[in-house]
């Protein structure tokens, strides 16, 4: 799977809350949850957001609440991946689950600015920064886990796995 976007950038430690402000969580609808994606951190995000852009962030993304509602807001509002330098556990594995692509690569927060375009392989882990033609290396997405990501998540890839 090939993603090209440009990118926006959230420093360390963007807990869920920041993601998606507890005040929404009244709701599960993704498109309302897509609509307050990011906002605690920079209340123009929804706004500003194109369909296919790529969030950047330092360490330790989507730490705080195990809740889904994280990723399933970032994927709703059109966020074609998460690249951070490291990733909260619980956020990690949602994120697969509910079909949000991410990569782990700790040099693209410094190696990245706001606005660049990038082209993201998340079968080779390679980033590809459109301006200079420079390659980042992520650790890439194992074959299990592309195979969520192809699905649009782990309740897809059950349902097509027991012939639904």
């Amino acid at each position: 799977m090939e993603l090209k976007g440009t990118i926006w950038k959230f420093g360390d430690n963007v807990d869920t809350d920041a993601i998606i402000p507890a005040r929404y969580l009244n709701t599960s609808d993704p498109t309302e949850l897509a609509k307050h994606c990011m906002e605690d951190a920079d209340p123009s995000f929804p706004s500003k957001l194109k369909k296919g852009d790529i969030i950047v962030a330092g360490a330790n993304f989507g730490c705080g609440s195990s809740r889904e509602h994280a990723p399933i807001a970032i994927k709703a509002a059109g966020v074609a991946c998460v690249i951070a330098k490291s990733f909260a556990r619980i956020f990690y594995r949602n994120a697969f689950n509910m079909g949000l692509p991410i990569l782990e690569c700790p040099e693209a927060f410094e190696s990245l600015q706001e606005g660049d375009e990038v082209v993201v392989s998340l079968q080779n882990g390679e980033i590809t920064i459109s301006k200079n033609g420079r390659k980042l290396k992520a650790q890439p997405v194992p074959d299990f886990m592309q195979s969520l990501l192809n699905a649009g998540g782990l309740m897809n890839y059950v349902k097509k796995k027991a012939g639904f």
